[in-house]
């Protein structure tokens, strides 16, 4: 399928822009250039509550918001990480992103802005994303949610992080996860992929920023291959939670998600899979480009989300 138009003409609207690339500037001014935009994310909806906390995190103090769709308790919860490479990034940019979500399934989510590479590299904001499971598992009572009902899920490196808490959260038998949810994830850092080589250029984010901030989380090149930092690399996949993944057709990442799919499907793992024909990598937080498109998204994801759930009661 062609590239949908509204994504077509948000392409040329970034080109015209001529932003830095993120090694041209330093990574404060690269972090301020590409602060989320209005008119891209689009407006948030209304939203029962959001009330803004802050927990303790292993290295740090870690900023969380929780999204409540309505006054029932009792409810399931995600535990959203957000997109952004691990270096940039942040809850405002998904604001519209979560609270659609949280809204379409009825579901409490909860974000959590976890530190980012190059200074915090990896292990860092995995740990942060972790340790914010374990403050939800150990706080279902008090957040009143339903601690058979607790997931995961994110958008491209928060996919990544996603998908290495539901490892972690098996290999320690922390809870059993009702669902991973993973957005165009991250899940390896292989560049030879056919998708690395034929949406290389053109199509939002680039094969060779996608390297460059792979380097910036995984600065040791043991962590190059942990499963914690690119999950694509561990071993077994058995026993791990459900998993709803969906990848864009013009993105770099595409075949990540595939891959990982495939992986998950092996051992029953894959409750939802879908490729977005005509669709660019980070459409999920672009409800201002293709409105009606990014609604049908979230519907499908809710719609899946709940599916998860039911089946974990």
């Amino acid at each position: 399928m062609a590239l949908i138009r509204e994504f077509s003409d948000y392409l040329t609207v970034r080109s015209k822009m001529n932003l830095s690339l993120p090694w041209e500037v330093p990574i404060n001014e690269y972090r301020k250039i590409t602060l989320p935009n209005p008119e891209f994310i689009g407006a948030p909806e209304p939203i029962h509550q959001i009330e803004n906390r802050v927990i303790a995190g292993t290295t740090g103090y870690l900023p969380i918001r929780i999204y409540r769709p309505n006054a029932e308790r009792n409810l399931p919860v995600m535990l959203y990480f957000h997109g952004g490479g691990w270096v940039i990034g942040n809850m405002d940019g998904f604001e519209p992103t979560v609270r659609s979500i949280a809204n379409k399934a009825n579901i409490m989510v909860i974000q959590v802005q976890y530190q980012k590479a190059p200074e915090r590299a990896f292990p860092i904001p995995f740990d942060d994303c972790y340790t914010t499971l374990e403050w939800v598992a150990s706080n279902a009572e008090k957040l009143g949610i339903n601690p058979n009902q607790i997931g995961v899920g994110g958008d491209s490196a928060g996919g990544n992080l996603a998908a290495a808490v539901a490892l972690k959260a098996r290999d320690t038998q922390l809870i059993n996860l009702a669902f991973q949810m993973l957005v165009y994830p991250c899940t390896g850092n292989d560049g030879s992929l056919p998708s690395a080589n034929n949406y290389s250029e053109g199509y939002g984010l680039t094969s060779k920023v996608m390297r460059w901030y792979e380097n910036q989380y995984a600065q040791n090149e043991s962590d190059k291959t942990n499963p914690y930092a690119f999950p694509a690399f561990a071993n077994d996949l058995t026993n791990i939670a459900p998993a709803i993944v969906v990848t864009a057709q013009y993105d770099t990442l595409a075949d990540d998600g595939r891959i990982y799919a495939n992986r998950l499907k092996e051992v029953g793992a894959l409750k939802h899979f879908k490729e977005y024909a005509g669709a660019i990598h980070g459409f999920n937080a672009l409800a201002g480009v293709a409105p009606e498109f990014v609604k049908d998204v979230q519907l499908d994801l809710a719609r899946e989300i709940n599916s998860c759930i039911n089946r974990s009661t």
